[in-house]
């Protein structure tokens, strides 16, 4: 007995590929919004972790009764500070000021300002960062363009 095999139609195999397409559609806009939601905490997370260097050096500056600049972290680390009025412990937006309070490793970039310092992902997003106010010693998060 001779047995006859048949394959796919090619309405089936159109039917297939039109599936595959709507299900590709789908996953990429979720994995986009994934992506965003991301990038949106860690640098949330990153804010976190601005506030509480700068509540440990101010902590520190009160604790040592330091009046000058700069101040000794336990570990050693210099961090660079304000000396007058409100920003009297408050570490600057300098290279030698807020980077060395915050250890990011190679998950951000900072770039420094006299009044205000900026942290990027390494391929820096347009209005997607964190930006420090020495004034205030507060961050503040950008995520517009994330």
């Amino acid at each position: 007995m001779a047995s006859r095999e048949r394959g796919f139609t090619l309405v089936e195999l159109v039917v297939v590929i039109v599936i595959l397409g709507i299900v590709t559609a789908v996953a990429l806009s979720r994995y986009a919004g994934y992506t965003r939601e991301a990038r949106i905490a860690a640098l949330n997370g990153l804010a976190g972790a601005i506030r509480s260097s700068v509540a440990l050096v101010q902590a520190r500056y009160v604790a040592t009764a330091a009046t000058n600049s700069p101040v000794t972290l336990a570990g050693g680390t210099t961090v660079a500070v304000g000396t007058a009025g409100g920003t009297a412990g408050i570490p600057r937006s300098t290279a030698t000021g807020l980077p060395r309070a915050v250890n990011v490793g190679n998950t951000f970039t900072y770039t420094a300002g006299a009044a205000t310092g900026t942290y990027n992902f390494p391929t820096p997003i347009a209005n997607c960062n964190v930006r420090y106010t020495a004034a205030t010693g507060r961050p503040t998060v950008f995520t517009g363009g994330c």
